[in-house]
């Protein structure tokens, strides 16, 4: 079978794909009304809601409703959104901290007359705060329970219709 009509009727897919999209508009959404539009925010990281715990959770939560919590696509999904939710609040919250310094020591550099070890400012948003990991989980779980439960379905029913 055709591989893009054999991933638009997997629930799995359709939950963690549905799941990063709805939290990556909702980030541009939130930070321009927040701050303005920045174009850096269409493919940067950090901010809110987190797409990575939205991501990994749409995938641990259409691989549940997929299957059971006995299947290895399960165990997989679940361990690996615990890491990639761990390292989004962990190493990559504490890159952007460091980042600020960094920034900071720059433009006092540059504002003293020296050269700065870099030529452009370091991006401060990597990781993700508790409260945007919090958000990103929920997105994940709303949307997988749409994708899973409603759309998934109809969307199998109408390419079957259609003889595809």
């Amino acid at each position: 079978m055709n591989i893009l009509t054999d991933l638009v009727r997997n629930p799995v897919f359709l939950s963690a794909g549905g799941s990063w999209l709805a939290a990556q508009l909702s980030k541009i959404i939130y930070e321009t009304i927040r701050y303005g539009f920045h174009p850096q925010r269409l493919t940067g990281g950090g901010g809110m809601p987190s797409s990575h715990s939205a991501t990994v959770t749409g995938l641990v939560v259409g691989c549940l409703l997929s299957g059971t919590a006995r299947s290895p696509e399960f165990a997989v999904s679940l361990f690996l959104a615990m890491v990639v939710i761990y390292d989004a609040m962990g190493v990559r919250y504490e890159t952007g901290q460091q980042a600020k310094i960094l920034n900071a020591i720059r433009e006092r550099d540059i504002a003293e007359g020296r050269k700065p070890f870099y030529d452009k400012p370091l991006d401060e948003k990597m990781g993700h705060t508790l409260p945007e990991v919090i958000v990103g989980i929920t997105v994940g779980i709303a949307v997988s329970l749409l994708m899973c439960l409603w759309a998934a379905p109809l969307i199998d029913q109408a390419l079957a219709s259609a003889g595809l």
